[in-house]
């Protein structure tokens, strides 16, 4: 099977609102896609969908050809847009917990990004910034030998360093054996990484294709796109 990621007609919908509408995607294996869209476009429900957290009201998802649940889970490697770990915890006893959920966890690969990052093992958690936490999280996500990565708004609210450190470490990292779905609201600082990407909007794909096939055939940076579909900037 060619397609890492198997979406069809998803939809979800809360009470009154709906959040995805006949949703129809497929992502190949290998490769790095952008979720695009601002605040409130479905990008999260579409990712917690995926990760198992929420269940669709309807259509079919399939990762690695298996419905979202226990089977998936153990493919899926899940940096969400928030904090994840306890506060009384040091960074040592994060890598504890990975090494206990995930039998894919790497702790050499691991011990390496905390290098890059500047961290170090005895860190508390409730130490750290804002920027160094999603370091870490990443770092512990980059960690897995999973076939399927995805990131939640990975440099949302970091600051310049932080955010240059964090692109770094996902493009040196990345494992071309695997896919990754990114999603962002940030175009430009992230762009230049994507093979394919997805403009979301009102829960609807308004817009998909090969990144730097959509560039050429718009004369524009994916950025513009961005803005001229949301109507930003």
């Amino acid at each position: 099977m060619s397609n890492i990621v198997e979406i069809n007609n998803l939809t979800k919908k809360y009470a009154n609102k709906t959040a995805l509408d006949n949703v129809n995607l497929n992502i190949e294996r290998g490769k790095v896609v952008g979720i695009l869209g601002p605040n409130g476009s479905g990008k999260t429900t579409l990712i917690k969908i995926l990760t198992g957290l929420l269940r669709q009201t309807s259509g079919e998802v399939l990762i690695d050809g298996n419905k979202v649940g226990v089977k998936t889970k153990s493919a899926v490697s899940y940096l969400p847009d928030r904090n994840f770990l306890y506060k009384w915890m040091r960074i040592e006893d994060a890598c504890h917990m990975y090494k206990d959920f995930y039998t894919d966890f790497d702790e050499a690969k691991f011990n390496e990004l905390l290098a890059f990052m500047n961290l170090n093992r005895s860190m508390k958690i409730d130490s750290l910034s804002k920027g160094m936490h999603e370091k870490l999280n990443l770092a512990l996500v980059l960690s897995r030998n999973a076939k399927l990565y995805i990131l939640d708004e990975p440099i949302a609210g970091v600051d310049p360093v932080a955010r240059d450190q964090i692109l770094d470490a996902i493009i040196n990292n990345y494992n071309e054996d695997s896919s990754m779905i990114i999603t962002t609201h940030l175009v430009r600082d992230m762009e230049s990484m994507f093979d394919e990407v997805v403009f979301l909007k009102d829960g609807q794909i308004v817009l998909t294709g090969n990144a730097e096939a959509l560039r050429e055939e718009k004369a524009k940076q994916i950025e513009e796109i961005y803005k001229e579909i949301f109507g930003e900037g």
